[in-house]
């Protein structure tokens, strides 16, 4: 076993560019494995903020041909207001919306 390690070490001293391009496969491949887990982590794996995030929903609205749109502010309020279905109903404001006026204008965070 440690024969074989200095027998590596020996062929890499004697081709420094193959050992340069070693060095930087793995630096290369484990910068890659450390970002792409820590994006997966961090979208997949943490729990959400929530207590009991097994009973989260999310309500959305249904037009023509079945699609499905989101609800709208008075929407949102008739839930709030009618169901006693739900302990409380919550808007979540993706990264974008239509700001309102005589002409609508897209905003975004």
């Amino acid at each position: 076993m440690s024969s074989d390690l200095v027998y590596a070490c020996r062929q890499l001293v004697r081709a420094p560019g193959f050992a340069a391009i070693v060095v930087l496969t793995l630096a290369l491949g484990i910068g890659a494995n450390t970002a792409i887990f820590s994006l997966v982590k961090a979208v997949l794996l943490r729990p959400l903020p929530y207590g009991g995030p097994e009973r989260l929903t999310m309500l959305w609205g249904r037009i023509e041909k079945g699609a499905l749109t989101h609800l709208s502010g008075p929407e949102v309020r008739d839930y709030a207001a009618e169901t006693a279905t739900f302990a409380s109903v919550a808007v979540y404001l993706g990264s974008a919306a239509n700001l309102g006026g005589q002409e609508l204008e897209r905003v975004s965070k």
